[in-house]
């Protein structure tokens, strides 16, 4: 009998299962316990949440649900009925995720797999709406991720957002601060007004640099605020 028919045949109840919220032995590092059938449940719920975000359920996430957390290609009729009893069962995503959160909590690498495979279901039909963003950021919070990691996280499926301040300086969201600091300095003096009406440039060049200059400020003030570091210089 496949974990998949498992499920099936124990139908809400293992949706309803509550995950134990104490810790579990260091050595399983990022993966779960192979017995913990309720974490399974509650990837399921949050893959079939993902899945209906936008308003419906497409054969790609699906078939991208299957791939993403290795179900057997047979099964794919039975991930289906398993994500459309998701659908009707679970109350609400936030808690499963709270739940897995806390329980994997010393795993940030298993639950980071987890958000990856979520954002490979919204990705799976081409188009992530906001409402899928919404999503993916409230499960990325009940896990205990940093704004930071979650945009590092998303930009690994969607590339990063122009406003993205590592994006801006061009440095990795996981960057030394002393690095970034460097980077920060060094584009300032490159793209300060003064120096780039000094190097030859035509005055109507000096308004795009200030423009520069200010956006590189800002994102450097972001990322100081986002580690705790606003004294920082």
């Amino acid at each position: 009998m496949t974990l998949w028919q498992r499920l099936i045949e124990s139908g809400k109840r293992l949706f309803d299962v509550n995950v134990e919220d104490e810790p579990l032995p260091a050595d399983l590092a990022c993966a779960p316990d192979p017995n913990d059938v309720s974490f399974t449940a509650a990837v399921v719920g949050l893959g079939a949440k993902m899945a209906k975000a936008d308003g419906r359920v497409s054969d790609q996430e699906v078939m991208m649900f299957s791939r993403v957390f290795q179900t057997d290609p047979k099964d794919a009729a039975a991930v289906r009925r398993v994500f459309n009893l998701a659908q009707q069962t679970v109350s609400g995503y936030e808690s499963y995720a709270r739940k897995i959160g806390r329980k994997y909590a010393a795993r940030p690498c298993l639950l980071e797999g987890v958000l990856d495979g979520l954002f490979m279901i919204a990705t799976a039909d081409g188009v992530v709406t906001n409402d899928e963003l919404t999503y993916l950021e409230t499960v990325s919070e009940a896990f205990g991720f940093s704004e930071a990691t979650f945009r590092r996280i998303k930009a690994g499926h969607m590339g990063p957002d122009r406003n993205d301040p590592y994006h801006i300086l061009g440095v990795a969201h996981d960057a030394d601060f002393d690095d970034i600091r460097q980077t920060y300095r060094r584009l300032m003096a490159d793209h300060h007004p003064d120096r780039v009406i000094q190097s030859g440039a035509p005055r109507e060049f000096e308004a795009a640099a200030h423009d520069k200059a200010a956006a590189i400020t800002s994102a450097f003030a972001k990322i100081k605020a986002e580690r705790g570091l606003l004294t920082a210089s």
